[in-house]
């Protein structure tokens, strides 16, 4: 081999002592169980020490993959959903794949197909539930399909990957209870989703476990603005005020505690107010945040290795992830 050349797979199995089939399986992610750790580590370190690059098209061809996949979000100017990308592209370039991301641009539902035909450069999908509708956009219907946050007993979807997010909104109730709230306002998304479903049919029925609860339900699109506009007719409405505002994320936090300041009410000495999600919002707000924290990166890889064990065959792991309630300055016991 000459300096200039580039090293082959056939340069790396001479430098090993090994066969070409054998380099194929281990920088092919393949020799599990049939080429021992010892001559597995050889063959890495000689295509290390060569300077070796697999011939990634040459592979692909060969595979019918372009080793691609599309990731479907509501828009990447939340910051949960950057997050999600963040992590499907880690355990992506692990495994020598690319992520190409779909935002929506008006936040939620279709945008225009970046690609003509999904089929002809992909080898699968993963997709927010947020983002469901833009699956009839890219014309990738027939694509392997990993859903996020999503329904497990939609059809359609070879995989779904979710956080406990029952538990969550469980974890919320119990806390404000423990303070000793006992008048609630769900400030619920306006977004017609099974994770916003879950959220409210979890706080109901952990609520409804103690007999002198109210509840009312206070919908919201996902803006700061709509959700202090939201959160102000939850607190001046006739009767009663609430001691606790329940909301579907942080942004509609942060618009439920602007509320708050605006009908001069101090949270949470007058009104206590929770979030999902744990955004950098949540500690940037005054008082912090009292909200429940997605894992958003690990729900992205976890997304990214289910569609690779769904391309390969394999079951991908289906456990819920679980989620932690982060108690902070927005809540409180409920004024005597």
């Amino acid at each position: 081999m000459t300096d200039t050349a580039r090293p082959t797979s056939r340069d790396v199995a001479r430098a090993a002592g090994v066969s070409q089939a054998t380099v194929s399986l281990v920088l092919g992610g393949k020799s599990r169980g049939r080429v021992s750790e010892r001559t597995a580590e050889a063959v890495r370190a000689a295509a290390l020490a060569l300077g070796y690059r697999p011939n990634l098209a040459a592979r692909n061809l060969r595979l019918g993959r372009t080793r691609t996949a599309l990731l479907v979000v509501p828009a990447l100017t939340n910051e949960y959903f950057a997050r999600v990308y963040t992590g499907a592209a880690r355990v992506a370039a692990e495994h020598e794949f690319g992520v190409v991301l779909y935002p929506s641009p008006d936040g939620i539902g279709p945008a225009r197909d970046p690609f003509g035909s999904a089929r002809a450069s992909l080898d699968g999908v993963i997709a927010s539930s947020m983002a469901a509708d833009a699956l009839d956009a890219i014309g990738g219907g027939d694509l392997p399909l990993v859903m996020l946050d999503s329904d497990p007993g939609a059809a359609g979807a070879g995989a779904t990957v979710n956080f406990d997010i029952a538990d969550g909104m469980r974890q919320v109730a119990r806390c404000l209870l423990g303070l000793g709230h006992r008048r609630f306002t769900h400030m619920a998304s306006a977004v017609d989703t099974w994770t916003f479903h879950v959220r409210a049919a979890a706080l109901a029925g952990t609520l409804a476990g103690t007999g002198d609860v109210t509840l009312h339900t206070e919908r919201s699109a996902h803006s700061v603005e709509d959700a202090r506009l939201a959160a102000e007719r939850a607190l001046t409405r006739p009767g009663p005020r609430p001691t606790a505002l329940v909301c579907d994320d942080d942004i509609l936090a942060a618009g439920a505690c602007k509320a708050a300041r605006r009908l001069g009410l101090r949270v949470p000495a007058d009104v206590s107010v929770t979030g999902f999600d744990d955004l950098a919002l949540a500690t940037a707000v005054e008082p912090e945040l009292t909200t429940v924290r997605l894992p958003a990166d690990e729900i992205g890889g976890r997304g990214m290795a289910a569609l690779l064990a769904v391309l390969d065959g394999r079951p991908a792991n289906s456990a819920d992830l679980p989620v932690e309630l982060v108690v902070r300055g927005s809540t409180g016991p409920p004024a005597a």
